[in-house]
């Protein structure tokens, strides 16, 4: 189930990932605004607090390396 270290992770990921999505449709940029939606998302369906913090890492270095 969830704890409080899981919850306040997700709500972090999610607020930079409206972050990421707001800036990415502003742009029009289709790697922030993909990579927002993913950082909104993905908490719904990771439940331990490592893989969600490693995933969402991952989701959020994915803008700075990937460019289109």
């Amino acid at each position: 189930m969830f704890n409080a270290s899981t919850l306040w992770w997700g709500m972090l990921f999610g607020s930079i990932g409206l972050g990421f999505f707001i800036y990415g449709k502003k742009q029009q940029a289709i790697v922030p605004l993909a990579s927002g939606v993913a950082l909104m998302v993905f908490p719904y369906f990771v439940s331990g607090t490592a893989w969600l913090v490693l995933i969402g890492a991952a989701l959020i270095a994915v803008p700075y390396f990937v460019r289109l």
